[in-house]
């Protein structure tokens, strides 16, 4: 095995003051920026104070089950995580009124769990932040990659949990290395996002179980498209008169001539239990319009949206995900672009960092799996629920001719999508693309709007494009 170079040498440790937050000015004070022994001795200084802080914390991992978490309580990051783990003491923690008394008397100062499953964690954060303890979460793609640098042995609860701990102690001054913690309001909006999707699921096979069975009972009907009116406080008139909630003049008519057998039980109670879905789903809609048109902090976001012709469902998927904007910001508080050597031009580049962070939260940015050779396997991160949601708007908003946006935004997009769509493009790629352009797009007017800076140049857009629409084609 070659000893690395110097400079390769160099590079790592630079890296490695990166991420633990340090800066060029605190290293000058210990030599030259092109020396090692300089930035060796401020990792080291840096490594001492960190300790002495940590002794002052008492920081608990808990890994998350259905009815239980498992928690690790450090005071300290321990310097071989492996062999700690043979030694430190685990305990699991029951969710019921003995468990979240034991879980208070370990009295951490932090706590960090994943968000598994968000209903199982939300019991344990809501406890914990009742009693004023701090809680971070870790996203669930973090955690088994480090997990493997500690060089633990299995993935159990009790790694997990002693994985969580150390993480805290690594990673307490990057914010980024955690997930940000919504507000209240947000928080609601996404949970009725999640139930609408639920309920619209479960919908799909109760209407088609539904048709098959007026197929053969009352065919006359099978295929008429029944939904709520306007006011939505009455069920749909076909299900509803199935379901003997309502009465209509034309159905008795059809039945009384029909070639069927006649209906069932069964078919009017399922026809009662999707009425009951549809209308519990024009309620949740209600609530979702009122917390999203009465909150003034989302008025610029829902002008920009109107520009984009989102819909009710869209607009609260996309704010969940992105709200607050200033998120994606750099730490002076405005959109963090980045000039760097381009790793193929060796010329001067400009990243826009807080960008390629929109686009990735909204699941439509690629990530790359190079390998050697192998340079054409790409994945999407982010929100799939986004994504779809995304693709549906381009189906109903962008691709008919009856329903395309007239402003320069929609004429941008529709123009685009026609020229793809000529050239004999695959669909499913021109609308990856599509999705990538709105939501880049998307980004640069909500900047525009909320913080007021325009810094886009032509140029550099068609130069992003290029670069997307490739990424896209591996």
């Amino acid at each position: 095995m070659t000893k690395p170079s110097s400079k390769s040498q160099l590079a790592c440790l630079k890296e490695l003051a990166a991420d633990r937050g340090l800066t060029t000015q605190q290293a000058r004070q210990y030599g030259k920026l092109t020396t090692i022994a300089t930035w060796e001795a401020l990792l080291a200084n840096t490594q001492s104070l960190d300790t002495s802080d940590k002794l002052q914390l008492r920081v608990l991992g808990l890994d998350i089950c259905k009815s239980s978490v498992v928690a690790c309580l450090l005071t300290e990051r321990p310097d071989s995580p492996r062999n700690s783990y043979y030694s430190v003491e685990f305990l699991k923690i029951k969710a019921d009124a003995s468990g979240i008394k034991q879980l208070l008397e370990l009295k951490p100062d932090v706590a960090l769990m994943e968000p598994t499953g968000i209903n199982y964690q939300r019991l344990w954060g809501t406890q914990l932040a009742k009693a004023g303890i701090k809680v971070c979460l870790v996203s669930n793609n973090k955690l088994p990659a480090y997990r493997s640098t500690l060089d633990l042995p299995d993935k159990d609860d009790e790694a997990d949990a002693l994985a969580l701990a150390c993480y805290y102690f690594d990673f307490h001054h990057l914010p980024r290395r955690f997930l940000q913690v919504r507000d209240s309001t947000i928080v609601r909006v996404r949970e009725l996002c999640f139930r609408l999707a639920h309920y619209n699921r479960v919908q799909s096979p109760i209407i088609n179980r539904l048709r098959q069975d007026l197929a053969w009972q009352f065919p006359e009907v099978m295929n008429v498209r029944s939904v709520l009116g306007m006011a939505g406080d009455v069920p749909p008139l076909l299900w509803g008169w199935i379901s003997q909630q309502r009465t209509s003049a034309k159905y008795d008519r059809l039945y009384d001539a029909t070639v069927g057998s006649g209906l069932i039980e069964e078919t009017r109670f399922a026809a009662k239990m999707l009425c009951d879905l549809q209308l519990q789903e024009r309620k949740i809609e209600l609530e979702l319009f009122g917390l999203i048109q009465s909150d003034v902090r989302f008025l610029p976001y829902r002008k920009v949206f109107a520009q984009f012709g989102f819909g009710l469902r869209v607009q609260a998927l996309i704010l969940t995900q992105i709200y607050p904007i200033e998120g994606f910001f750099g730490d002076n508080g405005e959109p963090e672009v980045v000039i760097t050597r381009g790793r193929n031009s060796k010329k001067p580049t400009k990243k826009r960092y807080s960008e390629r962070r929109f686009m990735k939260t909204l699941g439509c940015a690629p990530t790359r799996a190079w390998s050697g050779d192998e340079q054409k396997k790409c994945y999407k991160s982010g929100s799939d629920v986004c994504r779809t949601a995304l693709w549906q708007w381009i189906f109903t908003r962008i691709e008919p001719n009856n329903t395309r946006l007239s402003n320069a935004i929609g004429q941008k997009l529709s123009v685009y999508f026609l020229e793809c769509k000529n050239q004999g493009q695959p669909i499913k790629l021109v609308r990856s693309r599509l999705a990538a352009k709105a939501v880049r797009m998307l980004w640069r007017e909500l900047v525009k709007e909320i913080v007021g800076v325009d810094s886009v140049d032509t140029e550099l857009d068609n130069t992003l494009d290029s670069l997307l629409d490739t990424e896209l084609d591996n």
